[in-house]
């Protein structure tokens, strides 16, 4: 069975830091890219950082670079979201998704975590 576990998220200050983690399970970590995205209720789901299988390519939305750091470590099958001076617009529940490299159409979600930045 397929499983992606997000943790880390919760309540930080304008100008905190929080790292994301997702733990997946039930398939070869390796022969996924792994995309963090996030939502805000009533827009759309949006694109936040991509990492390629190896960790060696990473993209961003022009909203977070700069300022979050995508990475993962495949011996531990996990993908990380290091997020630094977090605003409040970086508020949104944070998902974990793994993308297979041979068939595009095959495609797991985690659960999601609630990440509020707030004063």
């Amino acid at each position: 069975q397929v499983q992606l576990v997000e943790s880390g998220g919760g309540l930080v200050q304008p100008g905190g830091s929080l790292r994301l983690s997702c733990a997946a399970s039930g398939f070869t970590f390796t022969n996924y890219m792994m995309t963090w995205y996030r939502q805000v209720p009533g827009k759309e789901r949006e694109l936040v950082a991509t990492i390629s299988r190896g960790g060696g390519t990473t993209n961003y939305a022009a909203s977070v670079k700069d300022r979050f750091t995508i990475s993962r470590d495949n011996a531990k099958n996990t993908v990380y979201l290091q997020m630094n001076s977090l605003k409040a617009e970086d508020t949104a529940v944070y998902y974990c998704n793994a993308k297979y490299a041979f068939d595009s159409s095959r495609n797991y979600w985690g659960q999601g975590t609630q990440v509020t930045v707030s004063s």
